[in-house]
């Protein structure tokens, strides 16, 4: 066969691929497009909303929900992708990467006249043998104490922050689940995200206790109060209008006094009844009391609060009350009628700061605090937002690293080794005509990750892995790659983890994915009958 018609020939087969070749093009493009984020040193995507709003960002899910995608395909893997988030915290980019580059190799297999449907065997049998090998790359430490969750937490937020915001963020994260954590249960909801617009990101920190958008409403109230008597109630103090139309007549000033009286009466008792409260545990000490109220609190109420000196904030949020007692303490009472010491919390300070018009109430010093307060601070919405995502990831990765009782070498470590493992499992007879072809793209389609973190560092990634490969050889363990130099490196000794469940979930949704897709030769319109979901087909002669 003459060259011309051996090129020919191979344009027929790119032809008759049809939707296969839109679908690959699709991945490798949505890959493309987030492959140099990966990595400490990986580049930032600025995203710009029609209104003119400005995001900058290196987070793989942030962008992949923000991003406007038109393709059904690049669509689907970046759904795909954002699920893995949801469910592990991180490891979107990797799963788009894989993704893209598993489709990428598997059209040179198929354009040399390999079915689909093989390799799709190939890649099945090599993603069970690496979620297998994944099992004997988990490294389970002596104890999970702080020291090493901050290497969990060190790794996670370097990929998404510069490294000195990353080096500080990582002792606020780790501190902030440890405060947390009762026995075996996390619940990342006790860990309240607010943020302020002042000063730089590198003023964020974390408040062991609470930060409350919103002050005191009466100008008379205190500032700052300490060692103070924490009353979180869910008690209404103020005039309630009645429901039913009604009305009340009176002939002279005198009963229109006392009809206003006794309007007021109920609601000044209950007032008065938390009055007594703090009389009875403050006077004759240096104790401050705070009323921290879900409902309401009128003018007049304020004001009798305001001359016991009594800090009182109206319209707590919902969310805030269950934090507030894990926090400080106590019980939240819904009368004022059997009010007792025992319903009384303890904060060693409570102060007001105001930012303009915004103020900001602190609750500081908590005895037993199992709900905090990460405070982020910023110059801008977009710095702000940057830190938030990071944070949230950051909290995930050492939650995992305490559920799973384990992590993952990483620095690309476990990416190479499982390639090489792959590599001799092709070799070893366990696989069997050529859906081996399929085991060998899914061995160089891994390297893809450590790949691509190296070439985002600006080294060169053929010599990079080369020497990690025999280097782990000769010293006869799993190694990484040194971004900094670009040699090996043993992430274990210099804690670099990644999380054991992030791993596994990647190495099943992203083979899944490209199993599916490679099986798919048409793309066709549907029509509105795929919305009737149950009802099923509505044939018509």
């Amino acid at each position: 066969m003459s060259s011309l018609q051996f090129i020919n020939s191979k344009a027929d087969q790119v032809k008759k691929l049809g939707a296969l070749t839109m679908n690959i093009n699709a991945a490798k493009g949505l890959s493309d497009v987030l492959k140099t984020n990966l990595g400490p040193k990986g580049t930032l995507k600025m995203l710009v909303g029609g209104a003119g709003q400005i995001k900058i960002t290196k987070d793989g899910n942030v962008l992949l929900h923000e991003m406007q995608i038109q393709h059904p395909t690049a669509s689907m893997i970046g759904r795909s992708s954002t699920a893995q988030d949801d469910q592990v915290g991180d490891g979107t980019s990797s799963n788009v990467i894989f993704t893209g580059e598993l489709m990428k190799l598997s059209e040179r297999r198929i354009i040399d006249g390999i079915h689909p449907a093989i390799i799709v065997d190939g890649i099945e049998a090599a993603k069970k043998e690496a979620l297998s090998f994944l099992e004997t790359m988990k490294y389970t430490p002596d104890k999970l104490d702080r020291e090493f969750l901050l290497n969990v937490a060190r790794t996670s937020l370097k990929t998404k922050l510069n490294h000195s915001l990353a080096n500080q963020m990582t002792e606020i994260i780790t501190d902030a689940v440890l405060t947390i954590k009762r026995e075996n249960n996390i619940d990342l909801h006790m860990v309240e995200l607010m943020h302020m617009t002042h000063k730089m990101s590198t003023e964020t920190r974390l408040v062991k206790g609470l930060v409350m958008d919103h002050g005191g409403r009466h100008p008379d109230m205190p500032k700052q109060l300490e060692n103070c008597y924490i009353l979180t109630c869910n008690i209404s103090l103020e005039y309630e209008k009645t429901e039913v139309n009604s009305g009340f007549f009176y002939s002279n000033a005198e009963q229109r006094e006392k009809l206003v009286a006794s309007e007021r009466q109920f609601t000044d008792q209950t007032v008065r009844k938390i009055i007594e409260l703090k009389r009875k545990v403050c006077d004759g000490t240096d104790k401050g009391f705070v009323v921290l109220n879900q409902k309401g609190i009128d003018p007049l109420s304020l004001d009798m609060l305001a001359k016991e000196n009594i800090i009182a904030l109206r319209r707590v949020k919902r969310r805030n009350m269950e934090r507030l007692l894990l926090a400080c303490g106590g019980r939240a009472p819904h009368s004022a009628d059997d009010l007792t010491v025992e319903d009384l919390g303890f904060a060693e300070k409570v102060y007001e700061q105001s930012l303009g018009e915004d103020k900001y109430t602190f609750v500081e010093g908590v005895k037993n605090p199992f709900s905090c307060t990460i405070l982020i601070k910023g110059p801008n919405e977009h710095s702000i937002a940057q830190t938030k995502d990071a944070v949230r990831d950051g909290l995930r990765a050492v939650k995992n690293a305490i559920e799973d009782n384990c992590i993952i070498p990483g620095a690309g470590a476990f990416e190479i080794a499982c390639s090489e493992h792959l590599k001799e499992f092709a070799k070893s007879g366990k696989v069997h005509g050529k859906a081996i072809f399929g085991v060998e793209v899914f061995a160089e389609a891994i390297l893809c990750i450590p790949r691509a973190i190296v070439l985002n560092a600006g080294l060169d990634d053929q010599e990079a892995l080369i020497n990690v490969i025999m280097d782990s050889k000769e010293q006869k363990t799993h190694l990484g790659v040194d971004i900094d130099t670009g040699k090996s490196l043993n992430p274990i000794f210099t804690g670099i983890y990644d999380n054991y469940c992030v791993k596994k979930s990647f190495l099943t949704i992203a083979p899944v994915l490209v199993q599916q897709l490679l099986l798919v030769d048409e793309i066709i319109r549907a029509g509105k009958q795929m919305n009737k979901g149950a009802e099923g087909p509505n044939y018509q002669d």
